[in-house]
Parts: C-alpha cells; sequence; structure tokens
C-alpha cells in the first residue's frame, strides 16, 4: 500500500474560503462576541443586586435595609405582593413564613448566578437558575400594571436559556477552559 493511499486527505489540497464563508464567519462571530457580552450584563445584574442587598449600598436598598443590617431581601417584594392581591399569595406566604430560609436561597441565587455569568462558567446550572429567579419574579408582579401577561422576566428567563443553549460562556469567559475542567460532567457546563 502506497503513503498516498493511507492518507488520501492529506492528498486532497484545501479549497479557499469563499467570500460567503467568510462573511457567515465574520457574523458568527460579530454575534457570538455580543452574546458573550449580553451574558456579562445579566451576570453583573445579579452581582449588583447581591451586593446592594447585602449591603444596603442605597440604589435599591437603602442601608439600614441591608441584609448584614438585619434587613431581609424578600419580605418587601413579597409582602407587597401579596397586599397587592397577587393570585399567587398563598405560595409568597409559604415562602415568607420560611424566611430567614427564603432570604439565604435568594441571595445565593443571586451571588451564583452573577458569579458563574461574569466569569463564563457552569453557565447551564446558572441559566437554569436564573430562569427559575426570573419566572417566580415574575409570578410575584403578576398581574402587570403595563400588560396584563407579560413583562421583561419572561424575555429574560428565556434569553437566559438560549444563552446556555448557545455555550454564552465560551465567548468573552472562561467557558471552554471550565469545560475541560468538569468533561464528563455535561450538566456542570
Amino acid at each position: 500500500m502506497s503513503a498516498s493511499a493511507a492518507t488520501p486527505a492529506a492528498a486532497t489540497p484545501a479549497r479557499p474560503a469563499t467570500a460567503a464563508e467568510l462573511t457567515a464567519t465574520r457574523k458568527a462571530g460579530w454575534g457570538y462576541t455580543l452574546l458573550g457580552v449580553t451574558r456579562l450584563m445579566v451576570g453583573f445584574t445579579f452581582l449588583w443586586a447581591f451586593l446592594d442587598k447585602t449591603f444596603g449600598l442605597g440604589f435599591a436598598t437603602p442601608p439600614e435595609g441591608a441584609w448584614l443590617n438585619g434587613g431581609s431581601p424578600t419580605a418587601g417584594f413579597l409582602g407587597g405582593s401579596i397586599e397587592g392581591g397577587n393570585p399567587f399569595a398563598g405560595v409568597w406566604s409559604v415562602f415568607l413564613s420560611i424566611n430567614p430560609l427564603t432570604d439565604v436561597l435568594f441571595m445565593l441565587g443571586l451571588l451564583g448566578v452573577g458569579l458563574a455569568f461574569m466569569l463564563g462558567i457552569g453557565t447551564r446550572v446558572a441559566a437554569v437558575s436564573a430562569a427559575a429567579m426570573y419566572t417566580l419574579m415574575y409570578l410575584a408582579a403578576f398581574p402587570m400594571s403595563t400588560n396584563p401577561l407579560y413583562d421583561t422576566h419572561l424575555l429574560l428567563a428565556v434569553a437566559v436559556l438560549a444563552m446556555a443553549g448557545l455555550a454564552a460562556g465560551d465567548h468573552i469567559g472562561l467557558g471552554r477552559q471550565w469545560s475541560r475542567l468538569v468533561r464528563g460532567n455535561r450538566f456542570l457546563i
């Protein structure tokens, strides 16, 4: 057997990329870069909420309402939802009845999703967690005052799941390195 028969692919020269293929590659690169930036923005939103609620930075949470000062990051929102006649008031009452566990879980969710999205690691677990949190926030704010059925929480829930499906952590993040580290554990990617 000759050497060329053993490696037929090596004998065939690669054809140069067409202009359309180069344009498609540039477009895909641009889109994935924007996906990475979007992931960073969502991650910063979660991380900022964690920091503001923990330390009472004076934006959404005044210093006296900080978690470190004994404030509850969930009681005001859920309590307001119950008082406002939310159809899911019974569910929110259960969450409030197990406070401070609700506060701890909520704050761990904010921190975990924020860090995972900022770093681009564990985006599948973070996306499912973020989608669940966004859906619960949507339901707690129901019914909406500007649109009776829809608000941006639902859009963001779908968007973070799309980020996981498109491996957003691989773009402007540590997703590729993380994938190699956790190989065999696909749910951790």
